[in-house]
């Protein structure tokens, strides 16, 4: 099963009723998220860097209402199911973590709980009911030291790397008030090497 899972695809042709044939099914929407294919394998020593997205309606998160209530969502499911949250950025619609789990099952459950309980903040917040979340979690294993101080740095100066692209005039030593970097009480301290010491020494990189 691996195996054929690794040959490249083939193209085949269409000979006639039922089977496959190029162009197929219902067509992909342009912006439709994260695919649906087998998530990376977790493992305990690496951090994940996780992105989600909510739906349009519920953009709004970096108002200070919206924050407001997603904040102690964060912090009542930093620590659960081997899942453990230590570093997060709130954007307007999207959310970035950099996480740690055992096992792939353990980042699922943490995910699953953690997205429960934004997802009730944020509707709460806004008067709406309904889906929050656009698409999938989608999750990248840091593997090496360089990698996660870029990782770190990324998610931590989100809103600012935004704003710039926005051309919007950035202070360099300002911190986002709506990431770890501020709100510390909102996860934990991390316990792999990589997210305690690995990557301290390409930090300035970052």
């Amino acid at each position: 099963m691996t195996r054929a899972r690794r040959q490249t695809a083939m193209k085949f042709r269409y000979r006639g009723r039922g089977g496959y044939r190029e162009g197929a099914g219902r067509p992909k929407k342009i912006g439709a998220g994260v695919p649906h294919r087998p998530r990376e394998k977790v493992n305990w020593r690496h951090p994940v860097h996780v992105t989600v997205r909510v739906r349009g309606d519920a953009a709004k998160m970096r108002s200070k209402a919206c924050f407001r209530a997603i904040a102690p969502a964060l912090a009542a499911a930093r620590e659960r199911f081997g899942f453990r949250l230590v570093h997060f950025s709130v954007q307007s619609n999207h959310l970035h973590f950099v996480a740690e789990a055992e096992d792939g099952k353990a980042l699922a459950r943490g995910m699953q709980g953690l997205g429960v309980r934004v997802a009730k903040a944020l509707n709460c917040a806004l008067g709406r009911r309904g889906n929050v979340f656009a698409d999938r979690y989608h999750a990248h294993a840091l593997r090496s030291p360089r990698e996660v101080a870029h990782a770190v740095a990324y998610v931590l100066r989100n809103a600012f790397i935004h704003a710039a692209r926005a051309g919007k005039h950035i202070d360099p030593g300002a911190i986002d008030p709506m990431s770890s970097a501020w709100e510390r009480d909102a996860v934990v301290a991390p316990r792999t090497w990589l997210l305690r010491r690995g990557w301290l020494r390409f930090a300035s990189a970052g």
